[in-house]
């Protein structure tokens, strides 16, 4: 990361684009006129006009239209007749992370190589106090490259400094030749289990690094200074609540990251709520000591237990599968944690309630973890919530293990958009019948909760929904949708980025839907989107973002 993000930066660019309003919450407050849309206990759709939330914002009542309004309120508010929905919750992003990218080098807008090499150039003579240039977003599949960027191609446009740029789907790095010699890197450096260097003919280095090779390099990049965490944070959470978020899984959480998020409760900056999964069990034992913290700051954060990886992500082939790539039919993918790491890991969480978060992407690692879980559920009884993030390509013959031990696949539906023809090159049309299979986890008695793994893709919940219900892309393509049949349904969609997405992090009863007893957590949309069609859910609008009945952002 960079050394300096220029926090007072930060803070024009929030003033000029939104208006943050800390507005207090009264006694009884009635909200009326309002087209209410929330998700019942049986995952329906309930409509409502009317809200009521107390002193400390939780919900006390919620009025369907005719029914008369309890005594004692003490403040109205009019709605106007806006749409209003649960704050949206999505289950799987990298806080800290959506801050810094949005401070750095955005590379995800381009579509070829030229327009990326043109835009790392900008933004190094833009900079030029900056002794690292930090970036992410690139795709090489995107670009339509057919082979991975290499290291004399950023030295074409910058050789005075050191080059780092995250590949889109956080599984590969690019260098140039100054950061490779910075960090030491020559031919006779060993790619390290779980990770590769890729290489040229003669076997040098050619400046992506996938996986576990990735710190090779990274461990060289001078760290962010307090101050520019926290100026990332607050950049953070400005998107998410621009987007309608007011809660989120927070995947791979450090040790610095948790205190950041802690020094601005101290602060009572802390607009949304974090549900967190530490990085190590190093870090779980640290922030939880004996087991998952209680809520703190008021329902805002929680350290839920621990993200675990398997396999790395497909886009860089790193995906771990049961037959060899059909792009590439020398490799399966890399295996981030063998099988006997993986149930030690889960075991030691475990032991003391942690819940386990595990990234799987190729039918193998998918595999491997619904194996590990049936395994370990022998042992460690009761309501365990194993998750498997991202879950994206899984044997037709293992989707029935989802509907086993209250596994919870975590998935985003931007992935499928972003990645079916990439997918399709990757796995061959025959091996496709488990590809971002939402429908069929459901059918078999899973549950779904969906998120957007942002900033891999935008924390955009309007978006997922309209991919979820169509599998369509923002210009509709394919015609009636790519596999279809894994279609969700509307209500589906909307409790997935809701009610069971706080389900999927122990949160079920504070926040997530609009019923009594829960946290006045909503916002005002611009339209409806269980009657809007895909395109145009995809425009809705987030007016205003309440957060246990306190006004959080408004447009």
């Amino acid at each position: 990361m960079i050394r300096s993000l220029l926090a007072a930066s930060v803070a024009a660019s929030v003033a000029a684009s939104v208006a943050f309003v800390a507005s207090p919450a009264f006694a009884d407050t009635l909200v009326y006129n309002v087209d209410g849309v929330t998700i019942d206990e049986a995952g329906e759709v309930k409509r409502f006009t009317q809200l009521v939330f107390d002193d400390d914002g939780f919900i006390t009542h919620v009025l369907e239209r005719g029914e008369d309004r309890p005594e004692g309120i003490e403040f109205a508010m009019d709605g106007e007749g806006q749409v209003m929905m649960p704050g949206l919750i999505d289950a799987h992003v990298h806080v800290m992370d959506i801050g810094f990218a949005a401070l750095t080098l955005d590379l995800s807008d381009t579509n070829n190589l030229e327009e990326a090499l043109a835009k790392v150039a900008e933004f190094a003579e833009a900079n030029q106090g900056r002794p690292w240039i930090i970036g992410r977003g690139w795709n090489q599949e995107k670009w339509g490259l057919g082979r991975f960027p290499t290291a004399a191609e950023l030295d074409a446009v910058v050789s005075d400094r050191p080059v780092w740029l995250e590949r889109a789907d956080n599984h590969a790095n690019w260098a140039n030749s100054i950061a490779m010699e910075r960090a030491g890197i020559t031919a006779d450096t060993q790619s390290p289990d779980g990770g590769r260097i890729i290489r040229d003919e003669n076997g040098n280095p050619t400046g992506i690094f996938i996986d576990n090779a990735i710190p090779l390099v990274g461990d060289s990049v001078p760290a962010p200074r307090p101050e520019d965490r926290d100026a990332a944070f607050a950049m953070a959470q400005q998107r998410l609540l621009a987007n309608g978020i007011t809660a989120v899984a927070d995947m791979g959480t450090p040790v610095v990251d948790w205190m950041t998020f802690r020094r601005s409760a101290d602060r009572g900056d802390l607009r949304i709520r974090i549900m967190s999964y530490a990085d190590s069990p190093e870090v779980m034992e640290l922030i939880g000591g004996p087991g998952p913290t209680p809520w703190l700051y008021d329902d805002k954060l929680r350290l839920n237990g621990i993200k675990l990886y398997v396999d790395g992500a497909l886009g860089s082939r790193g995906a771990t599968l049961k037959e060899p790539y059909h792009d590439e039919p020398t490799t399966r993918g890399i295996a981030i944690t063998s099988p006997a790491q993986l149930r030690n890991r889960m075991s030691r969480a475990a032991m003391d309630d942690f819940q386990t978060a595990i990234h799987a992407i190729g039918d193998a690692a998918n595999a491997d973890v619904l194996s590990a879980i049936a395994e370990l559920s022998e042992t460690y009884k009761g309501d365990r919530r194993w998750r498997i993030e991202h879950a994206q390509i899984v044997d037709p013959a293992d989707l029935p293990r989802f509907g086993e031990h209250g596994t919870i696949a975590s998935m985003q539906p931007l992935h499928q958009t972003s990645d079916m023809f990439m997918a399709e090159a990757r796995l061959g049309e025959d091996r496709l019948g488990g590809a971002y299979a939402w429908k069929s986890i459901i059918n078999v008695g899973g549950r779904i909760a969906f998120g957007s793994d942002a900033p891999v893709e935008p924390a955009d919940v309007f978006a997922g929904i309209a991919v979820a219900i169509s599998r369509t892309d923002k210009n509709g393509k394919p015609f009636g949708g790519w596999r279809a049949h894994e279609a969700v349904s509307r209500e589906q969609a909307l409790a997935a980025f809701t009610s069971d997405a706080a389900y999927a992090g122990f949160a079920e009863g504070k926040f997530g839907r609009l019923v009594p007893g829960e946290r006045a957590d909503f916002i005002f949309v611009d339209r409806d989107p269980m009657l809007a069609s895909p395109s145009d859910i995809r425009e809705t609008e987030v007016r205003e973002v309440y957060l246990a009945g306190k006004r959080v952002f408004a447009r």
